[in-house]
């Protein structure tokens, strides 16, 4: 039985800080975030959200436009690492803010939890949710898998730069107009690892950030590896000699922490590929340069990046690796569109890498492409740490989706916001009833509980 996405949507708050007002406030060069990180917009949460609301909007957002009934929906997780209840999951909090529109009760049927594995978790829900309609449990029904978070990072840390906020909902059934996953390829590497975690109790994460983008890199490519195996097994790819198994994948996304590590993590995949194939002899006479090998190649990450002398010649040869005609011909024909996306919104953390697709498919639209039965890659990370590779093609049906696809109309009017705005907004310092912008046919945060009895109870209302 097939299974895959049927639809999807996105929501973004409509306040934003812009990248050269972040410049200006921390002292630091424009350029770094707009050409060095890619981010030019960090959509920000107003006092009156959080991740649920945000999450219940996006969900809202595509049963309205496919005309969904609660009866068409079995299952509803959500996937987050910005949870802020230890026990009770997010998707009961969405499921009540739903039930306030379709009815009390309504949703009392459908099954689903709350997924946690840092930016990897949505793509673990949509592997169980896909199986879940392979069985036949659906019995005719769809599942919803929301990804929604707000990254958030202390002030004047490296990863302020980078931070986000939205929700992206998921329609998947066994008919799917968008993509239907491959089966029986979807490959997993997992370690314990701390290069980004957030202790109880601590509003940010702690990031160790080289490590982790390194860590990143290195578990994106071993779950490569078992997937080139399982798609060889399954006979979906099979890689002719002097080729990559990258040649096979028409649209690659990554997941995305900023719009250009999706460049960085498609270039080192692509070293990888090629590095035993024909092809890099001429590649390496491009560059300039051999191919830079650490004093311990098979040491720890701490040694890796403890190399100096290999980490300057690294970045020199991945900067004119980058350039080459070959490597320019796959980033702009496989990657660049899932980035413009990100540069407009920023990090997503669990939707990052959804938001890359729903760019993909948009603005490849645009030009003119033909994406039906094209294969999808997907690169998918989580900290802590685990790495998701798998893939899907694209249906028929995905140009009736796509013909109306237009991310800013999406997100709508957005407000800049100043410096005084942004330091009030990440330091808490409003109550929901002092929000920056007022709202309308949209879930809102209105209270949180402080009384001992009943400490962080949340009240949601929808905005009519």
């Amino acid at each position: 039985m097939a299974a895959g996405i049927d639809d999807i949507s996105v929501y973004i708050p409509k306040l934003y800080l812009d990248a050269g007002d972040y410049a200006l406030m921390r002292g630091v060069d424009a350029t770094k975030l707009r050409d060095g990180l890619g981010v030019n917009q960090m959509a920000m949460v107003d006092s009156n959200q959080d991740p649920a609301c945000l999450a219940a909007n996006a969900c809202l957002r595509i049963m309205q436009s496919n005309k969904l009934s609660p009866d068409d929906i079995g299952r509803l997780y959500v996937s987050t690492e910005s949870s802020f209840d230890e026990s009770k999951a997010m998707n009961s909090y969405v499921i009540g803010m739903l039930e306030q529109v379709y009815g009390q009760g309504s949703f009392e049927h459908c099954g689903g939890v709350e997924t946690k594995f840092a930016c990897v978790s949505g793509s673990y829900a949509l592997y169980d949710n896909a199986n879940w309609i392979r069985a036949g449990e659906a019995e005719g029904m769809n599942a919803l898998v929301v990804v929604s978070d707000i990254a958030k990072y202390d002030k004047g840390s490296s990863g302020e730069m980078t931070q986000g906020a939205g929700a992206i909902a998921m329609l998947l059934n066994d008919e799917p107009r968008l993509l239907a996953f491959d089966p029986k390829v979807t490959a997993t590497s997992i370690k314990d690892e701390y290069d980004f975690y957030r202790p109880f109790g601590k509003e940010t994460p702690i990031v160790h950030g080289q490590y982790s983008n390194l860590l990143y890199l290195i578990q994106v490519r071993n779950a490569l590896e078992i997937y080139k195996k399982k798609a060889a097994a399954s006979g979906i790819i099979s890689v002719g000699e002097g080729r990559s198994v990258l040649d096979y994948i028409d649209h690659l996304n990554m997941h995305l922490p900023y719009a250009k590590m999706g460049k960085k993590a498609l270039a080192y995949l692509v070293r990888h590929e090629w590095r035993s194939l024909p092809r890099w002899k001429g590649v390496i006479d491009k560059v300039g340069m051999p191919e830079p090998v650490p004093k311990d190649p098979r040491g720890t990450i701490e040694s890796i990046l403890g190399d100096a002398e290999f980490m300057e010649s690294d970045r020199e040869f991945q900067k004119r690796f980058t350039r080459t005609d070959e490597f320019q011909e796959v980033y702009e024909s496989k990657l660049a569109s899932s980035l413009v996306a990100s540069s407009m919104v920023g990090n997503l953390y669990t939707a990052s890498l959804y938001l890359g697709f729903r760019s993909t498919i948009e603005f490849e639209f645009q030009k003119g492409a033909d994406l039906e039965g094209q294969r999808f890659g997907f690169g998918s990370y989580g900290s802590g740490s685990s790495a998701m590779i798998f893939s899907g093609v694209i249906q028929p049906g995905y140009v009736q989706l796509a013909r109306d696809m237009n991310l800013e109309a999406e997100i709508g009017p957005r407000k800049r916001l100043s410096a005084d705005q942004y330091e009030m907004i990440h330091g808490n310092q409003l109550s929901p009833e002092e929000s920056i912008l007022s709202s309308s046919k949209e879930f809102v945060l209105v209270d949180v509980n402080t009384t001992p009895e009943s400490r962080g109870q949340r009240r949601y209302v929808f905005n009519e």
